[in-house]
């Protein structure tokens, strides 16, 4: 028998919650500075004998080259599959072993390399972590079945569910040629370009001591995990080329639309979007509190209209990206072809409804605890902690992005909302339309959006090519 919870206590559960996570902040960590540039923060945490790293080499998906995106990606793969003196097999066993984790991934603007393990089994994965990041084998078969596991994942998306597709063609088409628009995954078009010495180039100019920043948190000893840390990484070289220096792109003005024909789909998925913040946006938890509202919660505005209320989908939401400069910002959902304008222009009804109205003071209120009920969750482990303290230096930010957290969310007015909202939010008329569907069938319906640009989902990449014809509205 399933049991329920009250509405009275899931609201004091929520209320209890977000009063204790007003208080909630990073421990103290020790910050070091190699004289190569790479970065080392020590946070002591002796709860369980556990600890958590997080390694960051900046750089990630914009170093890709323009005709070759998910290089780093691939790169990050790679690098897990054999290190130093070991094999891609034994570098598993090595981790297994001792009951631990250590994985690679690349981001849009970092590396990053994430690990837990008990903290008798330091030594071995200090060595492991140097290992993986100063002497990947860089196995040129394991690049090329890597590489070609990826074009086929992509394929089976586009063959079957392309929900998962849908934020990355809307970045390309809504940023085109910055590096913002580069796929993470990179396309079949892209990564069948790329070959083992793309991945061995990248490695030398785009890895290095200048790009890293090490996280350690866990039951240690500073002062014994600073001399492992700096054995290990204190003599690496920096990087051969300089980090990208991405610009901000400017934000869409009007409307324009790209539809991918999925011949026979009975389904349509759109995201419709423009630029939107960046990681440092000073509101930030304002921010937060008006996106969870909007289309960040099962029970936010867009999910309870057009799931609960129109039956127009199982699901609606929004994307919101964050990089180091502003991002994209989307609405995203899917639906039965034959109601695709429906949907799309009941999402913008509640945008612009939003964008007037902001949201009533009780509202906001149950906004507020959902955050403040989930914030301290981020922040219990050490590898949580070791994740957070690597992205703050990463990008740049102080303690204070965490530690006034808590007390911004449960400050925020609905007025200074409501200012957050029509700032960061795209007016309905100054919108990037991203359509996936029949295109004989929706055709004629979503011109009424603006210009229309066509390609089809058998295409091997995610942006139309250069001279792909555009359809004006009528």
């Amino acid at each position: 028998m399933m049991l329920r919870r009250p509405g009275c206590l899931l609201g004091l559960y929520f209320a209890v919650a977000g009063a204790w996570a007003q208080g909630v902040t990073l421990p103290d960590a020790t910050r070091i500075e190699l004289d190569n540039g790479a970065v080392l923060i020590l946070s002591e945490k002796h709860d369980v004998p556990l600890i958590g790293v997080e390694a960051v080499i900046r750089g990630g998906a914009v170093a890709d080259p323009e005709d070759r995106g998910g290089l780093a990606n691939l790169l990050a793969n790679v690098m897990e599959k054999g290190a130093g003196d070991r094999d891609a097999g034994q570098f598993a066993d090595a981790i297994d072993s001792v009951g631990a984790a250590l994985s690679a991934r690349a981001n849009l603007e970092v590396i990053r390399v994430s690990g837990e393990f008990m903290s008798r089994d330091a030594d071995l994965m200090i060595e492991l972590l140097g290992d993986m990041l100063r002497r990947p084998r860089l196995d040129a078969r394991e690049s090329v079945k890597l590489r070609d596991r990826q074009i086929n994942q992509i394929r089976a998306a586009k063959d079957g569910d392309p929900r998962s597709l849908m934020s990355i063609y809307g970045n390309a088409f809504l940023f085109a040629d910055h590096p913002y628009g580069t796929p993470q995954i990179g396309s079949e078009e892209s990564l069948a370009r790329i070959r083992h010495g793309d991945l061995t180039r990248y490695y030398r100019d785009h890895v290095g001591a200048d790009r890293l920043i090490v996280a350690v948190v866990g039951d240690f000893e500073a002062g014994a995990m600073a001399e492992k840390l700096r054995a290990a990484f204190e003599d690496w070289e920096p990087a051969n080329a300089p980090l990208p220096d991405v610009e901000a792109a400017e934000p869409v003005s009007g409307r324009r639309v790209l539809l991918i024909d999925k011949p026979g789909s009975t389904q349509s998925y759109f995201w419709v979007g423009n630029i939107g913040i960046a990681i440092n946006y000073a509101q930030r938890a304002e921010f937060d509190i008006a996106d969870t509202l909007f289309g960040g919660r099962m029970t936010s505005l867009l999910q309870s209209e057009l799931r609960t209320k129109a039956g127009l989908t199982y699901g609606a939401g929004t994307r919101v990206r964050r990089p180091s400069r502003p991002g994209s910002i989307a609405i995203s959902s899917f639906t039965k072809t034959d109601t695709t304008t429906t949907a799309i222009d009941l999402a913008l009804d509640l945008l612009e409804k939003m964008r007037a109205e902001g949201f009533d003071e009780e509202t906001i209120a149950s906004g507020k605890n959902y955050i403040l009920g989930l914030f301290p969750q981020r922040l219990e482990t050490g590898a949580q902690l070791a994740a957070q303290f690597a992205e703050l230096e990463a990008y740049g930010l102080d303690d204070s992005h965490i530690n006034a957290y808590g007390d911004a969310i449960a400050s925020a007015d609905g007025e200074t909302i409501q200012g957050v909202i029509t700032s960061a939010y795209p007016a309905a008329d100054n919108l990037v339309f991203v359509i996936l569907g029949d295109a004989q069938a929706i055709r004629e319906d979503v011109a009424k959006y603006g210009p229309v640009t066509e390609m089809s989902m058998t295409e091997p990449r995610f942006r139309p090519p250069p001279d792909e014809s555009t359809v004006a509205a009528d």
